[in-house]
């Protein structure tokens, strides 16, 4: 009995130790897993950092373009305010104008005014050709409006006429180079130059009013209503109008003040 019992005993140890991991095999199983788990950990290292590469490229790429936007945005600043100052220079030249030194007055205003648009135009055109210009607008629109005014204040001193749009490009275009999609300025800042034009009319009548040339002042007025009429009918479809009908009131207060005058 105490045999049977013993064989029993030894069977069930025997059979016991021989499903029993053997620790060799255990140590390399474990192994092959770790080195598993560290081949995948190293892969999914390696995409995360791929990934984080290709992120910083393009946010430093991002961060190159807007400074460099905003360095060319300072640089259009101060070439809009070097237009917008000797462009007033040339209006204030314009208004020494009298009956007896007309010619001799606007010779001098419009060699001035070519000055303006050799020296500061080029500047602005340099920056601003072959760009989409609409992004920097804000940034150079002051100067091209006191731009248009000079120039269309010296055109109709000299022949009473209208200088428009296509004109003021063309004196533009050879500024640019052929390759490159040329600085042009646009209707918008046209029609808003035009708008200030009427001011200095108004101020030109009221002086030519007091020296006695009551038919050059009620020509003036005559032109400073035909703008103000024209006008009239183009505001209502603008889509960026604000600043056109803010002028709009100061232009019918000018139409009034020449005709008070007269």
């Amino acid at each position: 009995m105490l045999f049977t019992s013993l064989a029993s005993y030894t069977v069930h140890w025997l059979f016991t130790m021989a499903n029993k991991p053997k620790p060799h095999l255990l140590h390399q199983g474990t192994a092959a897993a770790l080195q598993s788990s560290a081949k995948r950990a190293r892969t999914m290292s390696s995409t995360s950092e791929s990934s984080s590469s290709s992120f910083m490229d393009a946010f430093g790429n991002y961060a190159n373009y807007l400074n460099n936007l905003n360095e060319k945005r300072e640089r259009v600043v101060k070439a809009s305010r070097d237009i917008t100052m000797n462009s007033k220079k040339v209006i204030f030249q314009v208004h020494r104008i009298s009956k007896d030194n007309r010619d001799e007055v606007l010779d001098k205003a419009e060699k001035d005014l070519a000055a303006v648009t050799e020296q500061y135009m080029l500047k602005l055109v340099k920056e601003l050709q072959g760009t989409d210009f609409w992004k920097l607008r804000r940034a150079y629109s002051p100067g091209v409006q006191e731009y248009v005014e000079a120039a269309t204040f010296c055109k109709f001193c000299r022949t009473g006429t209208l200088l428009n749009l296509d004109e003021i490009n063309a004196t533009l275009l050879p500024l640019s180079e052929p390759s490159v999609e040329p600085l042009q300025i646009n209707v918008l800042d046209y029609l808003l130059g035009l708008a200030d034009l009427t001011g200095e009319l108004m101020r030109l009548a009221i002086g030519r009013i007091s020296d006695g040339e009551l038919e050059y002042a009620k020509k003036i007025c005559q032109f400073v209503r035909d703008i103000y009429r024209e006008l009239t009918l183009i505001v209502p479809y603008m889509d960026d109008s604000s600043d056109m009908k803010t002028k709009m009131d100061t232009m019918l207060q000018s139409v009034v003040k020449i005709e008070n005058g007269i």
